[in-house]
């Protein structure tokens, strides 16, 4: 009889881990599909090399997995990038830092935390477009390029100024990073995602695609019907109030 030992346990643990990691980065890029080919393929190269000891089928699919593991890189190269800076961040000591963090730090925090969800309710009250981009851990340097880099701090007013409809750069994205509003009018990827709902604009898509991306946070300001939505980790979250608004940031910027 074959001995299963606290090894064997830890080792089924860290694969189901790895998965569910893979898996989460390819439903966040759209591309949860090409996950599941992937688990097929290999379950059959193992049954194939393990189970049933079919040498030949075995040697070909060798080959296909030592190939395919280079076209896999190359074409994920953005989320690879992604789960590594993720799986680096030491996001699980982000609430320990809060406690010993000084209150004066975590209130300036939360002030410009507040003068985004201030901006947002008065751009929903007249509907005027806006999309504001949070840089978290991964860095946007490349996307802060695509625009016009102002470097300036954050208050409601400028975001307002900065989004009304006749203004030069109301059709982009701010990009916010370091408690700094960094760069505006910014070109974004669009998501290709067949499931977002047909009466989202390109602002959403943009949004989503960012999202899926990298590992900011999006916040839309809908120009049709005023209403605030939220896209992070591949996902958006559509007609969000102020107060979920104002905990959702705070919970995800206020380290």
């Amino acid at each position: 009889m074959i001995g299963f030992g606290i090894k064997d346990v830890v080792d089924i643990l860290l694969i189901a881990v790895l998965l569910y990691y893979i898996y989460r980065m390819m439903k966040s890029s759209g591309t949860l599909s090409l996950f599941y080919g992937v688990l097929v393929f290999f379950a059959l190269w193992v049954l194939a090399s393990e189970v049933f000891d079919m040498r030949l089928t075995g040697t070909v699919l060798d080959k296909f997995m030592s190939i395919g593991l280079i076209i896999l890189v190359i074409l994920f190269q953005d989320q690879i990038k992604r789960f590594l800076i993720d799986l680096g961040s030491q996001r699980r000591l982000h609430y320990l830092r809060r406690w010993f963090r000084h209150d004066k730090t975590k209130d300036a925090d939360h002030s410009r935390v507040m003068a985004v969800v201030y901006a947002c309710m008065s751009m929903s009250k007249s509907k005027t477009g806006a999309l504001i981009v949070f840089q978290r851990k991964m860095p946007l340097t490349d996307y802060e390029k695509t625009g016009d880099i102002i470097d300036a701090n954050i208050n409601v007013r400028l975001i307002e100024n900065i989004f009304f409809k006749n203004s030069p750069l109301h059709d982009g994205a701010m990009i916010i990073a370091n408690n700094r509003i960094v760069s505006v009018g910014c070109i974004l990827p669009v998501s290709h995602d067949m499931s977002i709902p047909k009466n989202l604009g390109l602002r959403h898509r943009a949004a989503l695609g960012m999202s899926q991306e990298t590992d900011a946070v999006c916040v839309i300001v809908s120009e049709e019907t005023g209403n605030i939505s939220v896209a992070k980790e591949g996902e958006i979250s559509v007609k969000v109030r102020a107060l979920e608004l104002e905990r959702l940031l705070s919970d995800m910027l206020v380290d």
